[in-house]
């Protein structure tokens, strides 16, 4: 069994994390205690992916919590799945990191990371075949943004050869913490260097969906944070179940697969159909389930409708639910075609990637989640870009990071890397488009 290691980290991490595992509990027929009452073999097939067994035939969480926010912990543990974590896995500070994305990583969160490693060292000894690690956290903040970088940094050292991926949720653009640019894009150059795969979830999008769909005009994280974990327990449903295909089986194929080029390895995820609230059971049909998961409102990581020569370097359905393959094939593909905003790269010939789990979710007959890769992602990079160098530029709260330890450099060094990354995927695109005006 291929294990991965799960790190949530800061408060906003914590709180994604803890509705991630109270879904794929459910899911797996666990209850809060741990202790399983499912009625399919298949619920178990593949469990020790997220999961460890107690010799008391309970299972847990294998998940390491973090934060500088001593609170955190409380949190974590009172939860209503708490009872299903490890006490000494979760890890917290003695204050808060006061959005200060040096304090996390230089100082206050450098005082973490070595009982933090320590805890997850012993989770790898504990694994018969790891294969990576899955960070879920917000970039804007000083434990999700420093912190989480240091973390990333530190695990790419000491395990060079698995996976590194993170469910990250970016800073929604009318935020109050005006420090939000610089913490995101001195992340990001993490994230660039470090990390196998990224997908991207962002809070815009979240908000916009909530009023739309939901019709919620101030929503909460309490009403956001099951449309996040529905995105993550649609990509992951595949490393924990068994499948009609090998496509996406495991960390490192999805990765192979979504990812041409090494850097340009940030996904845009998706979910159709979007639930919220306590739904008895929703019906959906195939054709509905098709044209749902190709509409830009299914997507959480693009908020502003793309233009038309947007190009997908690569796109991939994962769906779940008792349905024939060889139909689901065809729909998606009318639907994919039928679909403005997803035009696939001529640079990747190949076409849509359909792959099928028979275990749908929890009050769904089906369900599909989308994962692309996209040239319309450096829209979000660019916006947390410009807003960085307004603010570089005339040095605003820099001293901040600076009396933490904090290099002057690194800014201009992340800066530089955000501006690259988002060239390379211009490039992409400019090729696709002149190799089109050539034909």
């Amino acid at each position: 069994m291929r294990e991965i290691i799960s790190l949530q980290i800061g408060q906003s991490g914590n709180s994604i994390g803890c509705k991630f595992w109270e879904s794929i509990s459910a899911e797996h027929g666990l209850e809060h205690t741990g202790t399983y009452t499912g009625q399919n073999d298949l619920q178990l097939e593949h469990i020790d992916v997220y999961f460890n067994e107690l010799r008391s035939r309970k299972y847990i969480p294998r998940a390491v919590s973090v934060d500088l926010d001593p609170g955190t912990r409380d949190y974590v543990l009172q939860n209503s799945i708490g009872r299903m974590f490890r006490p000494d896995n979760v890890v917290a500070g003695q204050s808060g990191g006061g959005n200060n994305w040096a304090r996390g990583h230089y100082t206050d969160g450098a005082e973490l990371a070595h009982p933090i490693i320590d805890i997850v060292r012993r989770e790898a000894e504990k694994s018969e075949s790891l294969e990576g690690f899955q960070l879920t956290h917000c970039p804007g903040a000083a434990t999700g943004g420093g912190l989480a970088s240091l973390l990333l940094s530190r695990l790419r050292e000491e395990y060079p050869s698995s996976m590194m991926s993170t469910f990250t949720v970016t800073p929604a653009p009318k935020s109050d913490t005006v420090v939000e640019p610089y913490n995101f894009i001195l992340s990001s150059m993490c994230l660039i260097e470090n990390c196998d795969a990224c997908f991207l979830i962002d809070n815009e999008a979240l908000y916009d969906l909530a009023y739309r769909k939901f019709k919620l005009h101030t929503p909460s994280f309490s009403d956001l944070n099951p449309v996040i974990s529905q995105v993550m327990a649609g990509i992951t449903a595949f490393f924990r179940f068994p499948s009609h295909s090998s496509l996406n089986s495991d960390l490192r194929r999805l990765s192979g697969n979504m990812v041409p080029f090494p850097r340009l390895h940030f996904l845009e995820t998706g979910s159709a159909p979007l639930i919220a609230g306590a739904v008895e059971r929703s019906v959906i049909a195939l054709p509905e389930l098709s044209a749902s998961i190709f509409d830009r409102k299914s997507s959480v990581s693009i908020y502003k409708t793309t233009e038309p020569e947007e190009q997908y370097l690569s796109l991939s359905i994962l769906l779940r639910g008792n349905v024939p393959f060889d139909e689901a094939q065809t729909q998606i593909h009318q639907a994919r075609l039928a679909s403005p905003h997803h035009r696939l790269s001529d640079l990747i010939p190949e076409e849509t990637q359909v792959s099928q789990c028979p275990i749908a979710p929890n009050k769904l007959n089906m369900s599909a989640a989308l994962l692309g890769n996209t040239t319309a992602i450096r829209g979000t990079f660019k916006h947390f870009n410009d807003c960085f160098n307004a603010m570089y530029r005339r040095k605003v709260f820099l001293h901040w990071y600076t009396d933490e330890g904090m290099d002057e450099m690194e800014f201009a060094e992340a800066e530089s890397n955000v501006s690259d990354l988002i060239a390379e995927y211009q490039e992409m695109l400019d090729d696709t488009t002149y190799e089109a005006e050539e034909e």
